[in-house]
Formats: C-alpha cells, sequence, structure tokens
C-alpha cells in the first residue's frame, strides 16, 4: 500500500518492468529498489538479446574484413552510426564519432580541437554545476597552454546565475563546456539560450549530455550546438560507449590526438594520411558490440516514445520530491524550477554513506558521496548528499519503498 496516492498515468509501467531482467531479483531478502540510474541505467531484454547476437553470430572486426562475418559486423556498426545520427537529429552521419563515453568525447575535444587554438591567457569557460569530466579535461588543458578556466556562479537553488555567465563571456572565451543536465542536482541549463549568446560572441559550445540524453529528445541542430557527448550506459545501452557529436567543419579542421589502426589511409615511415571522418578520430577497434548495443537502446527509447518517459519522470519527480520533504530531517539539496529526475537530499541524522548502506539492508539502491562534482559541493558547504535518481522503470512503490528505508534511518540515528 503506498504512503501517498500513486500518480496518475496512463505509462504502462508494469510493461516496462517486465523488460529488465534485473530488476526481478531481490537484495538481502527484498525486493531490488534501482534508483541509481545517474550512474547507470539497467539494459532492457532486447539490449541483452542484441549483444548475445552479435557475440554468437555476427563477431568480427569491422571495415578492413571481406568475409561475411566482418561484412555483417561492419553493417551493423555503421547502421548504429545512422542509429545515433537520427535520434540527436545530427546533419550527417559523418559528425558521429564513437568513444568509449563522455568523458572520451570531452577530452578528443579538448585535445584534438581546443589545445591547437590556445594561447596563454585565453580562456576556458564551465559552469559551477559541471561533473569533474567537464572539469578535469580543461585544467590539464590551461596547464599544457597557459589559458585560464574560468567558473560561472550559481544560485542557492542550484541554477546557473546569468549575470554571472553574461560577466564572464568575453572576447577572451575560447569555448563554453556546460552540462545540459546536472547529475548531482537534476538542473536542466538553458542550453539553448546560452549556446546562442557564446555564438553572438563567436564562441564554440561543448554541451555534456549524458544526463540529458536518457530524459529529453536532444536536437542538436535546434540547439546548434557545436559539440554533444554522451554515454551509452546511461540511456539504457551497454558500458564502454559513447558518442562524439561535432559539426562536420569543425572534425575537418581537427588533428587526431590517437593514433593507430583504421583512423589511416596511407601509411609511410615518413608520413601518415589520415582517414575520412569519421574513422580518423576512431583509432584501433572500436566497441563494436556496444554501438550495436546502443543502437538498440535507443529503438527501444524510440519504440516508448521520449514524450511519454519525461512525462512519466516528471511526474514521478513531484512524487518523490513531496514524498521526501515529510521525512523527519530530511533536506532536499538543489529545487531549481527545471529539473530532471534527481533527487539529492541530506539528512540531520546520519552522513549519506550511513543512509545509503541502511537502504541497501532494505534492497534499496542509491548513491552517495560527492557525485563526481567536489567544486559544487564546496560551493553547497556540503560533503556529499545521498541521491536517488529515477528511470522509465520506477515507479511510486520505488518511492514509497526508499521513504520506508528513511524511516529506519530515522529510528537508527536519530538520538545522535
Amino acid at each position: 500500500m503506498t504512503m501517498l496516492e500513486p500518480c496518475q498515468t496512463s505509462y504502462d509501467l508494469a510493461a516496462r518492468r517486465a523488460e529488465f531482467p534485473i530488476l526481478h531479483q531481490q537484495v538481502h531478502g527484498r525486493p531490488l529498489v534501482y534508483l541509481d540510474n545517474a550512474a547507470t541505467s539497467q539494459k532492457p531484454q532486447a539490449v541483452i538479446d542484441c549483444l548475445q547476437h552479435y557475440y554468437s553470430q555476427d563477431n568480427a572486426n569491422v571495415h578492413r574484413g571481406v568475409h561475411c562475418l566482418s561484412e555483417r559486423a561492419t553493417a551493423a556498426y555503421e547502421a548504429a552510426r545512422d542509429r545515433v545520427r537520427a535520434f540527436i537529429h545530427a546533419d550527417r552521419r559523418e559528425e558521429i564519432v564513437f568513444v568509449r563515453g563522455t568523458t572520451e568525447a570531452i577530452n578528443l575535444v579538448a585535445q584534438s580541437y581546443l589545445r591547437p587554438r590556445l594561447q596563454p591567457d585565453d580562456e576556458i569557460l564551465i559552469s559551477t554545476l559541471e561533473h569533474h569530466s567537464n572539469i578535469v579535461p580543461w585544467q590539464i588543458l590551461c596547464r599544457q597552454t597557459g589559458a585560464r578556466l574560468r567558473v560561472i556562479e550559481i544560485s542557492d537553488a542550484g541554477e546557473i546565475d546569468q549575470a554571472s555567465f553574461q560577466r564572464l563571456l568575453g572576447p577572451r572565451t575560447k569555448l563554453l563546456a556546460v552540462g545540459h543536465v546536472s547529475n548531482a542536482l537534476g538542473t536542466i541549463n538553458p542550453v539553448a539560450e546560452m549556446i546562442e549568446q557564446a555564438h553572438t560572441q563567436g564562441v564554440p559550445v561543448l554541451v555534456d549530455g549524458a544526463q540529458a540524453v536518457p530524459h529529453l529528445a536532444v536536437d542538436v541542430q535546434q540547439l546548434d550546438a557545436d559539440f554533444y557527448a554522451f554515454s551509452g550506459h546511461k540511456v539504457y545501452g551497454p558500458t564502454g560507449i559513447g558518442v562524439l557529436y561535432a559539426k562536420q567543419a569543425l572534425l575537418e579542421a581537427m588533428e587526431p590526438y590517437q593514433g593507430g589502426g583504421d583512423m589511416i589511409s596511407k601509411v609511410t615511415f615518413e608520413h601518415t594520411d589520415y582517414n575520412q571522418l569519421p574513422y580518423r578520430f576512431e583509432a584501433g577497434t572500436p566497441n563494436i558490440a556496444g554501438a550495436i548495443g546502443l543502437a538498440a537502446a535507443l529503438d527501444y527509447v524510440d519504440a516508448i516514445g521520449l514524450a511519454a518517459i519525461a512525462a512519466h519522470e516528471q511526474q514521478l519527480l513531484e512524487y518523490g520530491s513531496d514524498a521526501l520533504q515529510r521525512v523527519p530531517g530530511l533536506r532536499l539539496i538543489g529545487t531549481a524550477r527545471q529539473k530532471a529526475g534527481i533527487l539529492s537530499f541530506v539528512m540531520e541524522q546520519a552522513h549519506p554513506h550511513d543512509i545509503s548502506t541502511v537502504l541497501d539492508q532494505f534492497g534499496v539502491a542509491i548513491r552517495a558521496g560527492h557525485h563526481c562534482t567536489m567544486p559544487l559541493m564546496q560551493r553547497l558547504g556540503l560533503p556529499a548528499t545521498a541521491r536517488a535518481s529515477l528511470a522509465l522503470y520506477n515507479g511510486p512503490d520505488d518511492i514509497d519503498a526508499l521513504v520506508a528505508g528513511l524511516q529506519q534511518v530515522c529510528r537508527l540515528f536519530g538520538d545522535r
């Protein structure tokens, strides 16, 4: 019996849950409640079957083989590129580069695009909300070139301070790198408006879309993003696969920063000619199965519809926000007006790690810590938060189980 009235929706939650085999298990004798989706999402049977089929029927290296298995693997791998292009509405398949994940995509842009263009005292602009993967590559680049990293301030609610953005965006800015959705707070940043403002000053923009693609419809052409990066494992696909979208003109002007097989067209001991786009940025044997599995995941998401997923998750976010605020001593962290399905919180009674440990005994999986956003935690004056993050297979019963576990935290730690 739910503690609150469940959100009213025509969304077929039971059907969605049935498609994820990992959810049908017990942890410590309790049904698994998986609320750690911002770290990684679970995989539907369709993706698992796709991976099994590839490894059992088509496994071979791509592009260079002329035998049947290689031709089938190549066709599936390149079809995955077309699938990604359609999913994020890129103009050309040449603009889709397969990488290991968002982190590698950002590092690729840092070293291959921006490093040759930076001079001492040039500036890279990021926000306080960023994941470490959208901070550390730029710090490395600043040490290499003498450029400076500038940071846009945020409000106490976890929203970008537009006055700070306007103040810092200037003639020395050579790149704006900003997250579409905050992994720690769920804030949906106004990236379209920020891109437009940056472009008025000739500043290219990289968007970290790792937390956006599973929850929001992304159209890179409509956004006019110069670079857009995301990871497969957060959008119900395999680990170890991700995507860098970049405008073709930018990719054509970039030198690869990794060398090896398949990124070349001709090699002598004196000189190397690079392959055409996008292969010049895909050195070595790629994650073939990962790309094919990602395509299956995007098919799965499209079959449900991102609009339906977003509506369900927003209802659940409202339900969860209301329920958590009824827990004694609990304070929600991150109250932006536009949010995706992330509930970060602290409790007076217990450290986030203790909260997570207790919840695990109730079968409830959440994340506790700094969420790879240590500068953000410092800005908020917190060592860590507990974070419940939602996905298309979560429902009100999951929130109720979370609340029941938090009530146990109150009982265990209430007198401390």
